[in-house]
């Protein structure tokens, strides 16, 4: 009996810790039969816990949201008092716990029922968020991230689950992105998410306050090699260029298809404009030299507008006259 017992909450424990168990993985975790493997799934459904199955190669199971927590090791009020105090922890940004954090805190919250839930979500919309300011940095409100979303993303890096997401850019650009999730950074008062893009075949950074519509495709992949250390050092120089980046947009006087046509990748980011009549073109540089030199990607003869920030435009007037001058000359 005691030997069941164990094994019981072995398995207990391995449907805690994961989203989703292949038959085949418990029996060779458990060391057990098939057959086992059925009588104690069994003993944890009497005991009320709410596990899915589901048939076919890939079949296995999974402990659904809203099983009661385990009984006689915590009541309501203390899940929901450690739920609250591990969502501060990790605002508050506390470096080296953020990934431990979030693996803690999606094991408690995966098995709490919505009405508990529900409470943690009032609690914490009460409560003010001590993120870590760096060095410089004045201090200012922190974008609204919508909690759901934090919890869904660290189970998607938990799990290596790839995602489909709509993301809209510092320019205003939206677009759909295909991404392996890694790590959930948080830096000054915003949350960055760390992925690998599929499109771009490289890392990028994503700010959590522009991510929406996030669709969970159940598809599995190898993690890159990263260490949190790593990954901290990518959202940081990644957020650095950005805040020193000239940014632009670019009004073409061309079909959004044809222009991604003509440019290829250069064009990734380009979107129909809001009238129908051309595309709006996202672009940005290290300078305002470095944007000004995108601009000969524009096809000869297609008329272009730049909107951009007043020393971009102060600088394509003077190189205009200069070079008007040059020609004529």
């Amino acid at each position: 009996m005691a030997a069941t017992t164990s094994r019981t909450l072995d398995l207990l424990s391995l449907l805690q810790s994961h989203r989703h168990w292949t038959a085949r993985e418990l029996v060779d975790r458990l060391d057990v039969s098939e057959r086992t493997l059925r009588r104690d799934v069994e003993r944890l459904r009497e005991l009320g816990y709410a596990i899915e199955s589901t048939r076919g190669v890939a079949g296995g199971y999974r402990l659904a949201a809203g099983t009661g927590l385990p009984p006689l090791l915590l009541t309501d009020d203390e899940g929901v008092a450690i739920a609250v105090g591990l969502r501060s922890q990790a605002a508050a940004g506390l470096r080296g716990a953020e990934h431990t954090t979030f693996s803690a805190l999606a094991k408690i919250e995966q098995v709490l029922p919505p009405a508990l839930r529900r409470r943690i979500e009032a609690l914490q919309a009460v409560a003010a968020p001590t993120g870590a300011l760096g060095p410089g940095s004045q201090a200012r409100p922190a974008p609204s991230v919508d909690s759901e979303l934090l919890g869904l993303l660290a189970l998607c890096c938990r799990d290596a689950e790839r995602i489909r997401m709509k993301y809209t850019d510092a320019a205003g650009a939206a677009s759909t992105r295909s991404i392996e999730p890694h790590r959930l950074v948080p830096l000054g008062r915003r949350w960055y998410l760390l992925a690998w893009d599929r499109d771009r075949d490289d890392w990028r950074t994503f700010r959590l306050d522009r991510i929406d519509d996030v669709f969970q495709t159940r598809v599995r992949f190898a993690p890159h090699p990263l260490t949190d250390d790593e990954a901290l050092e990518r959202v940081q120089r990644a957020v650095r260029w950005r805040d020193q980046a000239v940014r632009a947009s670019v009004r073409v006087a061309m079909p959004v298809e044809e222009f991604r046509e003509r440019l290829g990748w250069w064009a990734r980011d380009a979107v129909p404009a809001p009238d129908g009549s051309g595309t709006v073109w996202p672009i940005e540089g290290e300078s305002v030299a470095g944007v000004a030199a995108a601009l000969l990607w524009v096809p000869e003869g297609v008329g272009c507008r730049v909107d951009g920030p007043p020393e971009l435009l102060a600088f394509l007037a003077a190189q205009a006259e200069r070079f008007r001058a040059a020609a004529a000359a």
